[in-house]
């Protein structure tokens, strides 16, 4: 049996409130559960001791029978010092997509174009002042 180490729902709309719960992976998310390891309300303040409530040491006997806890419950595991969790990184979560890169292009070349107008523009009537000293001094 697949077992996973999950959250299951409860609260009302607008009000979560989750149980930390272990399950077969195959079981619906608020369906039938083996045991109840802990809670999580996530409107509490990050400070607070009542936000995450884990019993670490269930948690280690499931993890050593083989149950997979999902990312938000191994951030948890990990916060109580139960299990290590290994950092992501992602770095093209940065990156802007095609379309903002295509946008951010055409800007650049848009203002290119406008910053020669505006040299050509100044460069001209330079040329014209100078020829017109000159053929005033002839």
């Amino acid at each position: 049996m697949a077992l996973s180490i999950r959250l299951s729902r409860g609260g009302s709309k607008k009000r979560p409130y989750y149980r930390i719960v272990v399950a077969d992976a195959r079981s619906p998310r608020d369906g039938r559960f083996i045991e109840k390891i802990g809670t999580y309300n996530p409107l509490l303040a990050k400070d607070d001791e009542k936000r995450i409530i884990l019993d670490a040491e269930r948690a280690k006997h499931w993890l050593g029978n083989g149950a997979q806890p999902t990312d938000r419950v191994a951030r948890f595991l990990d916060a109580a010092g139960v299990k290590e969790r290994a950092a992501r990184n992602n770095p093209n979560k940065g990156k802007p997509g095609e379309k903002a890169t295509e946008r951010a292009e055409e800007r650049a070349t848009k203002l290119a174009e406008a910053e020669e107008a505006a040299k050509a523009a100044a460069a001209a009537p330079a040329e014209e002042a100078a020829a017109e000293e000159a053929s005033a001094e002839a």
